[in-house]
């Protein structure tokens, strides 16, 4: 018996969906707070006595400003009282002020994780403008000349750490040619290096991905159906392929998304780029809890919110997902 088709629309999977991830949202904001709470405890040497000397200096700093921070951050409360002190505030989305600048955390998040968001997008942009088509081209073409080649390009450039790959393009690109600035955030294109960066290695596993993907559809019998109605291999493509090409297309973009945003961190110390993970490493260094407890946060708030936006995708793209048979 056959069962409808359902619409992209339909309300239950969609509330399923939602419900799903309204529940993770919780549980992570739970478990990454207490994680950040011990581990910025669990910080080598006084902490106190660290921020401290961070606010007057190392000549000026005594027993009695280190026992001023030690109040102010509640570290010299019972590890009980303090974690609930912690929970209560997560719960009034209240995450303190940062001990370096002064200013809410919220405020610093927000200006840090709009550098990322527009460096995660460019490099995804960058990542699908040469992937995609490359991975178009070698499924349709297997065995050719483009194909061979860009095997072969995407095992050198996977095989890349970020760090080596970072310091090649700023030697080429920025240094010889002279085409882009080195590092910083005063012009428009300066994100333009920085994401190159990170989309040379994803745009080389797209390829591959695309590339199997369309093997797969053309090998299909809804692609020889179609082909069998008089349809030439563009007007089948269009109408069978490319969407069902699409779903692994888009979970492998999904799924490395979210390394993306953790490349970021090496990416952004090295090109000076204001986000949140170059935060990330200035609050550890400085010991400013408050932002290490809410960058950590944000980042973890936004791995959920990318896997979302991928099961959006793909139960929008796939059928089979919302009358709940296979995947």
């Amino acid at each position: 018996m056959n069962r409808p088709v359902s619409s992209p629309f339909s309300a239950a999977p969609w509330a399923a969906l939602l419900a799903r991830r309204a529940v993770q949202i919780v549980a992570l904001a739970l478990l990454v707070g207490t994680l950040c709470f011990f581990m910025a405890r669990a910080l080598p040497g006084d902490i106190a006595m660290r921020i401290a000397a961070g606010r007057y200096g190392y000549d000026l700093v005594d027993n009695a400003a280190a026992a001023a921070v030690r109040a102010e951050l509640g570290l010299d409360r019972p590890v009980a009282e303090a974690l609930l002190h912690w929970w209560s505030s997560l719960l009034r989305l209240d995450l303190g002020r940062s001990l370096v600048s002064g200013a809410p955390v919220w405020q610093e998040l927000a200006h840090q994780f709009g550098a990322t968001i527009d460096l995660s997008v460019a490099a995804l942009l960058m990542a699908m403008l040469l992937g995609l088509p490359l991975g178009v081209w070698s499924g349709l073409h297997a065995g050719g000349r483009i194909d061979r080649a860009t095997l072969a390009l995407a095992v050198v450039l996977r095989a890349l750490p970020a760090f080596l790959l970072a310091v090649l393009l700023m030697l080429l690109v920025a240094v010889h040619a002279g085409a882009l600035p080195v590092a910083g955030h005063g012009h428009a294109h300066s994100v333009l290096l920085p994401a190159l960066t990170l989309a040379l290695g994803l745009a080389a596993g797209l390829a591959r991905v695309t590339r199997e993907a369309m093997r797969t559809v053309i090998a299909s019998p809804a692609y020889a159906f179609a082909q069998s109605k008089g349809l030439c291999d563009g007007q089948a493509l269009l109408r069978r392929g490319l969407r069902g090409a699409a779903v692994p297309v888009v979970a492998y973009l999904g799924v490395h998304a979210v390394f993306l945003v953790e490349g970021a961190l090496v990416v952004e110390t090295l090109f000076a780029w204001p986000g949140i993970g170059h935060a990330l490493v200035h609050a550890v260094f400085g010991r400013d809890v408050p932002m290490i407890q809410g960058t950590a946060l944000c980042m973890g708030l936004l791995f959920v919110a990318i896997n979302l936006l991928v099961d959006a995708a793909c139960l929008a793209l796939d059928p089979r997902r919302r009358m709940g048979g296979p995947e």
